[in-house]
């Protein structure tokens, strides 16, 4: 699961991430160097908020909490579109730039995301809007694969080597499932329910082939929590689907691998914080509206362990997220994670 466009960590010297190529001398302004690494956090936030609106009706818990999260969540994830993309609109190579290193790619991918969230959160207030939402970030999603499809094409053959961040850029079209049944295009929900399956299944199969034979670097182990993310997110899809035996196997599976993450945390976490703990907000968040909606569709007894999972899951992600945009503010973040600047 490691990625071999990066170099070795044994010399503090070295960066981990390989810096882009030099480019050529630009005028310098504001967000000239706005890192991707700043998404993965705010999918984790707005996956935290529609799990607190969903608690509102399962657990009878305060609907402010979840509404006014969403709503911050969704001004700050505007906010950080606008800052990439007035990188972008200087220098449109700057993306494929971004996606030679495994944080851009995790970053972009999740960028995309979470707009398909933000088009969930938008349904019960603007419909209309929600469904143009959607239709744009589904389409924004398959550029960002398919530039970093090219990626591969073009760059090293050791770059093609599968890693978690594999289940965002080419999986996470799952996520636009989620406001499509909200919105009643159940087609385009089943369409890319039955699409993905089998991308994930071969990821997961690949991930562990891979993990038999080497272990993953410590910088690079916050990034099997991801692992968890399409398995919240198929249950999620099939339980609005009315498939509830699928609904329900995805659900224990779920639990399963959430308390093998658990158990392993020491091991995830041993290299200390980094950008790469962005990685564990949207699984978290994505396993609590994965509860909630087998509580709600099923019936099935799980609404105590959504419960503690959210209370916890609240707190790691405000944590990593304020850490992440703290770095962000403080003009660290691209440095760190070697994002392509102007």
């Amino acid at each position: 699961m490691e990625d071999t466009d990066m170099v070795d960590t044994n010399s503090p010297k070295k960066p981990y991430f390989p810096p882009p190529p030099p480019l050529n001398a630009a005028p310098k302004g504001l967000w000239r160097a706005t890192p991707p690494a700043i998404f993965p956090p705010m999918l984790g936030l707005m996956g935290l908020g529609l799990a607190w609106r969903q608690a509102a009706v399962v657990l009878n818990a305060p609907t402010f909490i979840g509404e006014m999260l969403l709503g911050a969540v969704s001004l700050l994830y505007v906010f950080g579109l606008v800052a990439y993309l007035a990188k972008v609109l200087r220098r449109p190579a700057l993306v494929a730039e971004d996606l030679r290193i495994l944080p851009g790619r995790a970053g972009l991918s999740a960028g995309t995301a979470t707009g398909m969230l933000l088009a969930a959160a938008l349904i019960p207030m603007a419909p209309a809007l929600a469904k143009g939402v959607l239709v744009v970030f589904l389409a924004a999603h398959a550029i960002v694969a398919l530039l970093i499809l090219r990626s591969f094409a073009l760059g090293p053959a050791d770059q093609r080597r599968v890693t978690p961040v594999w289940h965002l850029s080419f999986v996470g079209f799952i996520i636009g499932a989620v406001p499509a049944i909200g919105l009643g295009w159940t087609g385009l929900a089943n369409a890319i329910l039955f699409t993905t399956m089998p991308i994930a299944a071969a990821i997961w199969l690949i991930s562990a082939l891979q993990f038999a034979r080497a272990d993953v670097p410590p910088p690079l182990r916050p990034l099997l929590a991801i692992h968890l993310a399409p398995v919240a997110l198929f249950g999620m899809v099939t339980a609005g689907l009315g498939m509830t035996g699928a609904a329900t196997a995805f659900g224990w599976v779920g639990i399963t691998v959430l308390a093998a993450l658990l158990a392993g945390a020491r091991y995830l976490t041993k290299s200390g914080f980094s950008a790469l703990w962005g990685a564990f907000t949207f699984p978290l968040a994505a396993f609590a509206n994965l509860m909630f909606a087998l509580v709600a569709v099923t019936g099935m007894p799980v609404a105590v362990i959504g419960g503690l999972e959210l209370v916890g899951a609240t707190l790691a992600i405000a944590v990593i997220a304020f850490k992440v945009m703290q770095l962000w503010a403080r003009g660290k973040l691209a440095k760190l994670t070697n994002a392509a600047s102007l």
